[in-house]
């Protein structure tokens, strides 16, 4: 307590504290997704704490994403979710090809446990990871397959997601005998895409059929993100 002496003599007092700064409200999956369900949120945040947890040893997401795991990795599933799941090919279960840190397959699996999805992942150490993870979000839905994508059988995919896997080029070689015809190859892309698109070899597309299915903003980030689709034309 300070004392301050005004002008007729009188004292008077004041209360002498530091107000502390108004902190902005902490935002996050909740906030940004207040649609899915207490369930979903619950097991998207055991996700996120057994991916914090073992990317000091699998090297899982970049360090440098840690503090920000929720705009980049998480919002960045789910968003793209929003635009795939409206036109998946109907009645059949959903790969993640090099799944590895398991986004998006994970995280879809958490938002549509009516569907079943198959995580492909030739790393035995993530490999183990996606089962680990799975089981601790009580996920049922799920199964993790140690494989290359070349080594799945063919014409044995019908819905396929992307993210981080390689090239629109490159997953498209790949995956040319394990998609079904008229299967759907949905790649999660910044905005190398255009690039990436322009890359791929003329008479690839003899086979497949590329477009832009939509764009999304990433919450507090900004970053303007793309889904591309690749639908297999031939046997």
């Amino acid at each position: 307590m300070s004392f301050q002496v005004k002008k007729d003599g009188k004292q008077t007092s004041r209360l002498n504290s530091q107000i502390e700064p108004t902190q902005p409200p902490k935002r996050g999956l909740k906030t940004w997704f207040p649609e899915l369900s207490d369930d979903t949120h619950s097991k998207l945040e055991i996700y996120q704490e057994e991916l914090l947890k073992f990317n000091k040893a699998i090297n899982l997401i970049s360090v440098s994403t840690e503090s920000r795991v929720e705009a980049v990795h998480f919002a960045d599933s789910i968003l793209a979710a929003k635009l795939i799941f409206p036109v998946l090919v109907p009645q059949k279960e959903i790969y993640d090809f090099g799944s590895g840190n398991g986004f998006p397959g994970l995280v879809m699996s958490a938002m549509f446990p009516q569907f079943k999805f198959i995580l492909v992942e030739r790393d035995g150490r993530k490999a183990e990871f996606l089962k680990h993870a799975a089981s601790k979000m009580k996920l049922t839905n799920v199964q993790t397959i140690i494989k290359t994508v070349e080594d799945l059988p063919d014409n044995s995919c019908h819905n396929v997601v992307t993210r981080g896997f390689a090239s629109l080029h490159k997953s498209m070689l790949m995956s040319r005998r394990p998609m079904a015809k008229d299967g759907k190859l949905f790649h999660l892309k910044g905005d190398s895409f255009t690039s990436e698109l322009v890359a791929v070899p003329s008479q690839l597309f003899s086979h497949w059929n590329a477009s832009l299915l939509g764009n999304y903003t990433l919450p507090e980030t900004n970053s303007v993100e793309t889904v591309v689709l690749t639908e297999k034309l031939t046997d």
